[in-house]
């Protein structure tokens, strides 16, 4: 007789080599952001940044599933995003820097960073700005017979606003290729979701609109690659949009001029005991993909990714004051 297998969702479903680069790929989000926030208080970028540290394992397991096919719309909290879909750190710094060899040439900085060649079509600083679009992108693949799948994040913030509940209402109506991924780390900018929603759980607002919801634990890396799994496989088969809600947390304020004083020390430490990033390795070592040795050395590499991105950064050209308004508007 089989004996059920009671390993982890992600485990059982990819390949060590996939587990082992998504991983590394976790270390990158949090160094990278944990580097632009160095730079940032050195003073080599100016304006300001929304950090998703602590949020790694939604980013990463929800892109787990997609392929450079399948487009996902971001947030303002969107560099977990960029690197999970697989961009390149060194022309993200070169974003945050105001460089040429950035994303957008250097004229969207951190909110901005689109890579449509991955499938990124872009972080937005709008709240719920995402939405909307993710539908029309999952509109045209249904319209050109095409299999790929949209992934929308989004914030708690945004379950609040008028995109959220057209853009799902339309993507139901037409059944339309979609995964709509909230990822709630409990504050609308200062506000928690207690105060500010009145569901207990996000994904129960999706029986409004005659799909699936669920609600997991977005620290838990096989939790998120299960819901999501599930739920590109349901958009690919024609069957329409699905909602999942990861529960997590960002470790840093709002953005940079957030002081935090709506937070108590203790509930940030609390919730700095559930580290994604050491749970999904310790899960990785527990069932023998990876000793503490490659899991270190993993770790080293993504740092030193980190570093070569910055200093690329540096030393890549500004843009030409004659060519400002270049790539703002487009061209015939």
């Amino acid at each position: 007789m089989t004996q059920p297998d009671n390993r982890p969702f992600a485990i059982r479903t990819y390949a060590p080599d996939q587990l082992r680069e998504a991983l590394k790929r976790m270390y990158l989000i949090r160094r990278f952001e944990e580097g632009a926030e160095d730079c940032y208080t050195r003073g080599l970028i100016h304006g300001t940044m929304h950090l998703s540290i602590g949020q790694e394992a939604s980013a990463m397991a929800t892109c787990l599933e997609l392929t450079d096919d399948d487009k996902i719309t971001s947030t303002h909290r969107g560099h977990g995003h960029c690197i999970a879909k697989g961009a390149d750190v060194g022309r993200m710094f070169a974003e945050f820097f105001g460089k040429e060899t950035g994303y957008c040439h250097g004229r969207g900085g951190s909110m901005h960073i689109a890579d449509v060649k991955t499938g990124n079509l872009g972080a937005n600083g709008i709240v719920g700005g995402g939405l909307p679009i993710a539908v029309g992108s999952a509109l045209s693949a249904k319209r050109l017979c095409k299999s790929d799948v949209t992934v929308c994040f989004f914030g708690d913030g945004a379950n609040n606003e008028g995109a959220f509940h057209e853009a799902l209402n339309m993507a139901a109506v037409w059944k339309l290729p979609v995964v709509f991924v909230c990822e709630n780390n409990g504050y609308g900018m200062s506000t928690s979701t207690a105060r500010s929603t009145a569901v207990k759980h996000i994904s129960e607002r999706a029986a409004s609109y005659s799909m699936p919801g669920v609600t997991v634990d977005g620290n838990d890396f096989s939790a998120v690659a299960e819901a999501v799994h599930i739920a590109v496989a349901r958009a690919r088969a024609g069957d329409g949009p699905s909602l999942v809600e990861n529960l997590t947390y960002r470790w840093r304020g709002h953005s940079k001029s957030d002081r935090n004083r709506y937070r108590t020390k203790e509930e940030i430490e609390e919730w700095m005991t559930r580290d994604p990033i050491a749970r999904f390795r310790a899960e990785l070592i527990a069932h023998g993909l990876l000793d503490d040795a490659g899991a270190n050395a993993i770790e080293a590499a993504a740092i030193a990714d980190m570093e070569a991105g910055i200093e690329f950064a540096k030393v890549s050209p500004s843009p030409k004051l004659s060519e400002v308004t270049r790539y703002v508007y487009a061209e015939n």
